[in-house]
């Protein structure tokens, strides 16, 4: 039987062949844009010593993809982007959408946990587009959910609508009331409180540190004299690169740099809410004699950039500012204060979370693989990837932006001072080597056939593009593996 009622089939058999006995909890805390290369884990002091310092920090965890439908959706699949076909933030680039409804969500990890015994519970942002009327509406709730709290669209912090396991939940503007963090807070303690038993699954999705970076009241004053950094690439002409980066105004105006200051610091402000949330979750864990059987995530969809390669803010790109996400984990059987040096993608989570319940995520459509070994056996280090795809969906308007006629149609996110920072043809996908070589090669879609190629051992920065230097046969080597990950799915992207 093939097709999808065939993989379900198979999804159901494999979770019928589960391990039996008590099974770990999972929480997991996925913040929105927040990078891990501008500082944007400083905030997060709590967060740090009850994960980080008591766990694990994965040094190179990396986004497949710099975007949050699509990112968001490799999360919760295992998939890369090409596998579950989500190519931006709108309805008709697949995010949420009645295909993806129908032929992505019956296979993301709560599916799995949530057959396995698990209660389930997710609060906060999910999918750019989850509650649009075309896809289901409010009423729609997401398959493997048992509580469901899902922010309608995108990023708010007041002013919103949620979804309460299907049923409309209007917010204001009132802080006590209404501010987004706090209500996911509220909502994950109150779950907690009422748990019939174990085990969970708990998904808790804050909207910090994306736009509109709404802080709590008590928090607007906070880090007033900050500003963004101005090492590496900041300011700098994006020389030698595609020609969306080359197109940004070098140096930046007064203006831009101001602008990006501003939204630096407002961004910081909102992740100090989530660092109360994260604190509080942890003692209401501990109070339930719950924390020593839970393992705890903290990561990012993706990461963010303010005024690198003089592209004032906005995610979107190749570069490390933009892929880097930050991950801590700490749980049973894994030590304290350990950094881990291989490469983990967002989707390994997955596989992650179906190994905690004692399910085999090789046996799945997952292209992930489980990182629990490395937590809790140093002897499966030898078997991990050393290099794996970064691959993005340009997008733009076909027509051109009112405040920007100079520009003409096919960019888009153009702001402030008509910086565009997406292109139709801003379309790339990209191998990314740790060892033995530190190493980054991409291929733009576009009519250059555009390459770009970094020694990161020698160019952290990622300042000079040493395609036309590199020996013509080592491109060869690195083009092969890039159409070798671009086709792959499941055990071939493994392999």
């Amino acid at each position: 039987m093939g097709g999808p009622l065939g993989a379900l089939l198979a999804a159901w058999l494999l979770l019928a062949a589960g391990s039996g006995g008590a099974k770990d909890n999972i929480l997991l805390v996925l913040t929105d844009d927040q990078d891990r290369e501008m500082g944007g884990m400083t905030p997060m002091k709590k967060t740090t010593s009850l994960i980080g310092q008591l766990g694990a920090t994965f040094a190179n965890a990396f986004a497949v993809t710099p975007l949050c439908c699509p990112s968001r959706s490799s999360i919760l699949t295992g998939r890369y982007p090409h596998n579950h076909l989500v190519r931006n933030n709108s309805l008709e680039g697949n995010c949420s959408s009645p295909a993806w409804q129908k032929f992505q969500e019956p296979f993301t990890f709560p599916v799995y946990l949530q057959r396995q015994g698990y209660q389930t519970f997710y609060a906060g942002k999910y999918l750019n587009q989850y509650g649009d009327p075309k896809a289901g509406g409010i009423q729609y709730m997401p398959p493997g959910w048992s509580y469901w709290l899902g922010l309608v669209g995108n990023s708010k912090y007041y002013n919103y609508t949620l979804s309460a396991n299907g049923h409309e939940e209007k917010h204001g503007e009132h802080y006590e009331e209404d501010y987004l963090t706090d209500i996911i807070t509220n909502r994950s303690l109150q779950f907690l409180e009422k748990l019939s038993h174990p085990p969970f699954l708990m998904v808790l999705a804050p909207p910090a540190a994306h736009s509109p970076w709404t802080a709590a009241p008590h928090y607007k004053s906070a880090y007033s004299s900050i500003k963004a950094p101005r090492n590496g690439s900041f300011n700098v002409h994006g020389k030698d690169k595609h020609w969306l980066i080359r197109q940004a105004k070098t140096p930046m105006s007064n203006t831009s740099i101001e602008f990006l200051d501003n939204v630096y610091r407002e961004r910081w402000q909102t992740l100090l809410s989530v660092d109360d949330m994260v604190e509080k979750i942890f003692e209401k864990l501990k109070t339930l004699h719950l924390l020593d059987s839970t393992y705890v995530f903290y990561t990012s969809d993706h990461g963010y950039h303010t005024g690198q390669f003089s592209l004032p803010i906005d995610k979107r790109q190749l570069y490390e500012f933009d892929i880097r996400v930050p991950l801590l984990v700490r749980g049973p059987g894994v030590k304290p204060n350990q950094t881990h040096l291989q490469p983990v993608l967002n989707i390994d989570l997955g596989p992650t979370f179906l190994d905690i319940a004692g399910i085999d995520a090789s046996q799945t459509s997952m292209d992930g693989q489980s990182f629990l070994p490395l937590l809790v056996n140093e002897t499966h280090k030898s078997k991990w990837r050393s290099d794996f795809l970064v691959e993005y969906t340009g997008e733009g308007h076909t027509h051109q932006d009112p405040h920007c006629p100079a520009l003409g149609p096919g960019v888009s996110q153009c702001f402030p001072d008509c910086v565009c920072e997406d292109a139709f043809n801003n379309t790339y996908a990209c191998v990314r080597t740790l060892s033995p070589i530190n190493l980054q090669y991409c291929e733009f879609a576009d009519a250059q056939n555009f390459v770009e190629v970094y020694n990161l051992t020698s160019d952290p920065h990622q300042l000079f593009n040493v395609v036309k230097t590199v020996d013509p046969s080592q491109l060869e080597q690195m083009n092969q593996r890039l159409i070798k990950l671009q086709a792959c799915s499941g055990v071939t992207c493994r392999s």
